[in-house]
């Protein structure tokens, strides 16, 4: 399969953005959490795989989302390498979140990947149901999620989702899937 780049966004947090070390890091430091590990999040709901009061899940969820935390979010893998490639030849890169708010998020998308400014789009939609509809607006056909029960979603809703994979979505799915961004680069028509 060679997906033509302009039908093909990508979601960001646990797919471009290694948010849920983020999460543990801030679990570990700011809440003494010492149990949790990254392979103990088998389930995108926290509060279904974590030993952690849902209060302190909450906290450090609004301190990711607003950007307010003294850690470090790294990229995954080689997202930078691939979407500044993927940027350099085609319209500006589309990126659809559930976040609320797109600002921290967007200043952190061009601080971490090689991108000049104008070319990237970021829609915070606010709720993982509200991706379709931004995705039909935009004609996109191919998106790059990692929560199973939004590829289902969007399954329903026409765009082809490609799930990357992640502890929390290995429930059995029909869909494509890439295990990191070599994949991912290598299914587009550069």
């Amino acid at each position: 399969m060679k997906i033509e780049p302009a039908e093909l966004a990508f979601d960001i947090d646990g797919v471009v953005a290694d948010t849920m070390h983020l999460f543990l890091s801030i679990a570990k430091s700011d809440f003494g959490v010492n149990t949790a590990r990254y392979e103990d999040i088998v389930d995108y709901d926290l509060r279904n795989c974590l030993d952690i009061p849902e209060a302190v899940l909450t906290e450090i969820i609004l301190r990711i989302t607003g950007g307010d935390y003294g850690h470090s979010l790294r990229p995954i893998g080689e997202a930078p390498r691939v979407l500044g490639r993927l940027n350099t030849r085609h319209r500006p890169t589309l990126f659809v979140t559930a976040r609320p708010e797109r600002e921290h998020i967007t200043g952190w998308l061009y601080e971490n990947l090689d991108v000049s400014p104008g070319a990237i789009t970021v829609v915070a939609t606010g709720s993982f149901e509200k991706k379709q509809e931004i995705l039909a607006e935009n004609r996109i056909r191919y998106f790059v999620e990692d929560r199973l029960e939004t590829c289902f979603l969007l399954a329903e809703a026409g765009v082809e989702p490609i799930v990357f994979r992640q502890p929390w979505n290995r429930k059995p799915h029909p869909f494509v899937e890439v295990s990191g961004w070599s994949e991912i680069e290598a299914m587009i028509a550069m």
